[in-house]
């Protein structure tokens, strides 16, 4: 089998890989909706690096680009071919992938919510309040429920004398820097009018940044002990930070008892190696979408799980096949897994147009694992065809 090309659309607000072979098999995959409007060259810059290679030697294929990218997009795209060639492996073995990443350790895998949300009024307690309760009245029953709060929310900008520094309004959470008493005293009544909410049935992890300080990330890491907050998420780094401050983490880590988690943003698994023997973090959080794919997870889970950290995947805007995807790994990871980030259909027609799904896809927080040969789900050509646009209408021909 022979890779014969490599395609880039974008369906809704969601980048979709294709790649095809001689043997009229394609794989597919999805690329983070927020880079939409700029991924396609990225994708493309690959073609002539994989024409004509066997698509079911994966980590051969690998090999020839994965040297070749770094940060964001450039990560997102040699990630989403990564993905593609597995689903075509799968499909040529007659296999879902997780057979072919050394087969499934668990047959539900479950999620956390990351990504269904409510409109809020405003940023007081009670407004994060009422979307918590609305989020934990879901018909998923999420076990784990993430709300952005601090610099990964808009208190920097709405909330007079939140920190102090220039307020940035550009979007990608750019505000950092130290809290004021009135923005500390207002993160931890927000947290503590969610907690409230969530009891003893939900746990309450929180994407905080990036933008604390060392000192204030003790600080709030300490005064949520003993709580039933799940993690503190990208505390210092993360999101669109092209790097890691390690010896920072690991000073955060080990000052307080609260986990702390981030690794969303990295490429490869070498840039994981500090982090995870440096014991800097208590939870590793890729994103299969930009570390470099699924495999890549896996190993990164793996090493991990030999220091004692736990591991739960980053995937909010991920799609349906990036949810697929995040299955078919999942139902693979060592025992320090604990769950993904749920990613959603949007637009809603999304459902239409992807078959392979089970219904519903969540029950009591957990996805059962997905069957079907390749990363478990597939498009339904005729249906989503109906929203290419004329630039990408021979995507599926």
């Amino acid at each position: 089998m022979k890779i014969t090309g490599l395609q880039c659309a974008i369906l809704g607000n969601h980048p979709v890989l294709r790649i095809s072979t001689d043997e009229g098999i394609s794989g597919y995959s999805q690329i983070e909706a927020s880079k939409a409007d700029y991924i396609k060259s990225h994708v493309l810059f690959y073609e002539s690096r994989i024409l004509g290679q066997d698509p079911t030697d994966v980590e051969r294929v690998m090999q020839r680009i994965r040297r070749l990218a770094s940060f964001k997009p450039w990560g997102s795209a040699v990630s989403a071919i990564e993905m593609a060639l597995w689903d075509i492996a799968g499909k040529a073995a007659g296999l879902p992938v997780y057979k072919l990443l050394g087969g499934k350790v668990r047959d539900k895998v479950r999620c956390y919510n990351g990504n269904i949300r409510f409109h809020m009024d405003g940023h007081e307690p009670q407004h994060f309040a009422e979307s918590m309760a609305k989020m934990k009245d879901r018909p998923e029953k999420f076990s784990i429920i993430k709300q952005g709060i601090a610099f990964h929310s808009p208190m920097p900008t709405q909330i007079p004398d939140f920190f102090y520094g220039e307020i940035n309004d550009q979007p990608q959470h750019p505000n950092r820097g130290m809290l004021t008493p009135k923005g500390f005293k207002h993160i931890m009544t927000c947290i503590e009018a969610m907690l409230e909410v969530c009891g003893d049935d939900v746990e309450l992890a929180l994407d905080c940044g990036p933008g604390f300080v060392v000192p204030d990330a003790i600080r709030l890491a300490k005064a949520v002990e003993g709580t039933n907050v799940a993690w503190l998420e990208d505390m210092l780094t993360g999101d669109y930070v092209p790097y890691i401050w390690a010896d920072n983490y690991r000073e955060v880590t080990q000052s307080t008892s609260t986990r702390i988690h981030t690794g969303e943003q990295l490429y490869l698994r070498q840039n994981f190696v500090e982090l995870i023997e440096g014991r800097c973090l208590d939870i590793v959080g890729p994103d299969p979408c930009d570390v470099g794919g699924i495999a890549e997870l896996k190993w990164i889970a793996e090493y991990a799980d030999l220091h004692g950290i736990l591991m739960a995947p980053h995937g909010t805007l991920d799609g349906l096949l990036g949810l697929a995807a995040l299955v078919q790994v999942g139902a693979t990871m060592p025992t320090n897994y604990i769950a993904f980030e749920y990613p959603t259909g949007n637009p809603e027609w999304w459902y239409d147009i992807v078959e392979g799904l089970p219904d519903p896809i969540v029950v009591d927080s957990h996805i059962a694992v997905l069957e079907r040969p390749g990363i478990g789900v597939d498009f339904r050509v005729d249906q989503a065809k109906k929203y290419l646009s004329e630039e990408d209408k021979h995507f599926f021909d």
